[in-house]
């Protein structure tokens, strides 16, 4: 049994109108005394069966209930509200609009509800014709009664021992929603697949990554590029420019991929006080704000984007760009009650100062340790050979920091204070081969050794506990030996 706040209009109202004239019906009036009971019932105030308020009906509104009550078997089953007979005619959607929303979904059949209806109203203010365009609710119920349903693009997952442990441990555990206190307490970023290729330069169709970068307090969108590989020095060079834009986050949230396990990344968000969570395998919920950023990004930006035919990166980083700062990031969210840009300027924040670009290029690199040459005081890297200066002839191991996708300069380090201390370029066979040569570079600035005066004190120690210990003489002078 529904409660009285569970039922639908259509059965308050009925239940409401045989209420009004139940008294009429338990006492019929005599002949002639209809009108005048009627006139008593208008004379009363009653509430409203939805909203509550007081109300009071007309005299024919209350004849009409009891002469429909009086006469039916079913008095409250009479009361009812018939459906109205234009009922599923939708007489706000004209024939053009109608045509021009199956034209619409013909075209982009993966396009949500909403934005159709958005761009329906587009339409409408370039094509007077049209007419005025009805409510979303209006638009989002047509196109379900005549089954213009929304088709996701959904990629199937292949059944490894990875992806059906998730999917064990998804039916075991339970999973709720979290969210932290602060703005800059946890950043969550990835790399999304496009569904629209780009065309390059060479005259190849790729289809791109797309890199973003997300506050999990306030869900701006810190930072967001395409990329044709997804790679550690695409995600370096993103996630360095989120940085640079608002600041260093606490935390920051990503999945297992190589792009952003590497030894680069690593090594950079721990010398900048980044702390590097990962999610499970195979669980994109746990990432979920990043998954409904990027199902935004497909639903409405490369949705408008299908009409593109020679689609390049540079267009589709500059549309993604203006979706986001203009659309996304300001655009009421619903969950938060304003846009992510008013969250973020709002919220307490823990977000720190970012270093300058230099600063951040040699955190993103691996530590190594390399055997200097004595012979030609070179180090060896991934394969090139790099030039130590002459100062540092006489280290043996050099530590060194070094980006693997970028090999025309390495840094040798101070270990104690992690400190640079040279930059090390490419051997240079040719310019060598000029036959110029620097001087040597001094190692250490003490002052001149004193020359060595006498022999040695061991010597004259070994040569004195051999006179002592009575020993025959050692061999047998010649004359020449002789003074």
């Amino acid at each position: 049994m529904k409660n009285a706040s569970e039922e639908p209009p259509r059965e308050k109202w009925a239940r409401f109108r045989f209420s009004v004239i139940a008294p009429l019906l338990a006492a019929p009036p005599g002949k002639g005394e209809v009108r005048a009971a009627l006139r008593e019932l208008v004379q009363k105030t009653f509430r409203h069966p939805v909203t509550g308020k007081p109300v009071r009906f007309g005299f024919s509104t209350l004849e009409r209930w009891y002469h429909k009550a009086r006469q039916a078997i079913d008095p409250v089953g009479e009361l009812r509200k018939r459906p109205r007979s234009d009922r599923g005619e939708h007489r706000s959607l004209g024939v053009l609009l109608r045509q021009r929303i199956r034209t619409l979904y013909d075209e982009h059949p993966s396009w949500s509800y909403r934005l159709v209806h958005d761009n329906l109203r587009v339409l409408a203010e370039s094509e007077p014709e049209l007419g005025a365009v009805p409510s979303y609710a209006v638009v989002r119920r047509w196109m379900k009664e005549n089954g213009l349903f929304r088709k996701k693009k959904r990629r199937p997952r292949r059944p490894t021992a990875g992806s059906l442990l998730a999917d064990e441990r998804l039916k075991t555990l339970e999973v709720r929603s979290y969210e932290v206190e602060y703005v800059g307490g946890l950043w969550h970023t990835d790399f999304h697949s496009g569904s629209l290729p780009v065309l390059l330069r060479e005259g190849r169709w790729v289809y791109p990554q797309l890199l973003g970068v997300l506050d999990d307090r306030s869900r701006l969108c810190c930072h967001v590029q395409w990329y044709l590989r997804e790679t550690a020095e695409t995600f370096t060079h993103g996630l360095s420019q989120a940085f640079q834009k608002w600041g260093l986050p606490r935390a920051l949230m990503s999945d297992n991929g190589g792009a952003e396990t590497a030894l680069e990344i690593e090594t950079g968000l721990l010398e900048l006080g980044v702390l590097h969570e990962l999610t499970l395998p195979y669980s994109p919920y746990q990432n979920a704000k990043q998954e409904v950023f990027w199902a935004t990004i497909e639903g409405r930006l490369l949705a408008m984007l299908e009409g593109v035919e020679e689609l390049t990166l540079e267009i589709l980083n500059e549309a993604t760009h203006a979706f986001v700062e203009f659309e996304y990031n300001r655009k009421a969210h619903s969950e938060l009650g304003c846009s992510p840009l008013e969250s973020f300027l709002g919220e307490k924040s823990v977000l720190r100062d970012c270093p300058s670009s230099d600063e951040l290029r040699r955190r993103f690199r691996r530590k190594a340790t390399r055997t200097q040459r004595r012979s030609d005081g070179t180090v060896s890297v991934e394969g090139v050979r790099f030039e130590v200066p002459s100062r540092f002839r006489h280290l043996e191991k050099l530590p060194i920091r070094y980006a693997s996708w970028n090999l025309s300069s390495v840094d040798l380090v101070d270990e104690d204070h992690n400190l640079p201390l040279a930059t090390l370029y490419p051997l240079n066979k040719t310019r060598n081969s000029s036959a110029e040569r620097r001087a040597l570079e001094p190692v250490q600035t003490a002052a001149e050794p004193t020359p060595a005066s006498g022999m040695a004190p061991l010597l004259k120690k070994l040569l004195a506990d051999y006179a002592a210990s009575g020993l025959p003489p050692a061999y047998v002078p010649t004359t020449e030996d002789k003074p």
